[in-house]
C-alpha cells in the first residue's frame, strides 16, 4: 500500500555500525510513501545523534557488533539516550532493540547462553501481537494461543549473541523465536524492538556470519536462498506497517 500526503514525512536514522546498514528496508520505506525524506545519522562515523525535538516524524535505529552496555562505541550513549525519550514512532531493530530495552528499565545479557542465533528463523507470535499497529497485520493469519503453538508470523534473519532477558515494565512481548523468547516487543505505544534483521539481504548476513568463525557460513547461505521470498515479503509487511503508523501520527494534531 502506498500513502499519499500533501507535506512530506521525516524518517530519521541511525547507524551505529557501518556493516549494519538500511539495507533492503530503504526501498521498502520509499515504496510505501510518495513523500519520505529519510535522513541517515552515521554515528559510528562521529555524526552527531540528534535530539528528540529534530527527529522529524519517526526514528530508526539499526545494530551493530557492539553491546547495549558499550559506552565507548561511538553515539551508543546517546542513541540510547534519545531511545529513553523519543517521543516519535520507533522501531529499534537487533542492537536498536537492545538498546530501547536498557533504556527504559530492561536488561539485556552479554552473549547469553543459549549461544549465537544465525541464519533465517522462525519468530512466533504472542496473542498480543493480533492487535498490534505494526505486527497486527502480519499475525492476522497465524491462529496461535501460545507462543510455540505452531504459528509463524515471519521467517526472519537472525544474528546476534547478546539478548534482552528482561523486558521493561512497559512493555509488551510480541514475539519469540525457539532460542531467545523477545524478539519483538513494544514499549508504551510508540516504539518497538525487533531482534531479528528485517534489512538483512542475502549478503549483508554472509557479511556478519564471516565475522563469527563458530558460524557456518554456507548453512546461512543456504537458508538466506531457500527462505528470500518469504523474508522479503515479511520484511516489507513490516516497512509498509512502520510507515503506515509514522504517517498516521504525522497528519494527527500533536495535543496543545
Amino acid at each position: 500500500m502506498r500513502f499519499h500526503y500533501s507535506r512530506r514525512v521525516i524518517l530519521t536514522v541511525i547507524e551505529l555500525d557501518a556493516q549494519c546498514p538500511l539495507r533492503r528496508l530503504d526501498g521498502w520505506l520509499h515504496e510505501a510513501h510518495d513523500a519520505l525524506d529519510v535522513r541517515t545519522v552515521r554515528a559510528w562515523a562521529g555524526e552527531p545523534v540528534p535530539g528528540p525535538e529534530t527527529l522529524g516524524d519517526g526514528l530508526v535505529v539499526l545494530g551493530g557488533p557492539m553491546n547495549a552496555y558499550d559506552d565507548d562505541a561511538p553515539g551508543l550513549v546517546a542513541t540510547r539516550e534519545l531511545l529513553a525519550r523519543t517521543p516519535v514512532p520507533t522501531l529499534a531493530i537487533c542492537l536498536g532493540a537492545q538498546l530501547l530495552a536498557v533504556a527504559h528499565g530492561g536488561r539485556v545479557h552479554v552473549d547469553a547462553p543459549p549461544g549465537r542465533e544465525a541464519g533465517v528463523i522462525e519468530v512466533h507470535p504472542r496473542p498480543e501481537a493480533a492487535d498490534d499497529a505494526l505486527l497486527g497485520p502480519l499475525a492476522a493469519h497465524v491462529v496461535a494461543d501460545h507462543p510455540l503453538a505452531g504459528g509463524v508470523l515471519a521467517l526472519m534473519p537472525s544474528m546476534h549473541a547478546d539478548a534482552v532477558v528482561d523486558l521493561p515494565a512497559d512493555a509488551t512481548w510480541l514475539a519469540s523465536s525457539r532460542l531467545y523468547p523477545y524478539q519483538a516487543f513494544r514499549v508504551g505505544d510508540r516504539a518497538w524492538g525487533l531482534q531479528f534483521h528485517p534489512e538483512a539481504d542475502e549478503d549483508v548476513l554472509l557479511t556478519w556470519a564471516r565475522l563469527d568463525p563458530a558460524v557456518d557460513v554456507e548453512v546461512v547461505r543456504a537458508q538466506a536462498r531457500a527462505h528470500d521470498d518469504d523474508v522479503r515479503r515479511s520484511g516489507r509487511a513490516l516497512a509498509h506497517g512502520f510507515v503506515r503508523v509514522m504517517a498516521d501520527r504525522a497528519r494527527t494534531p500533536a495535543p496543545v
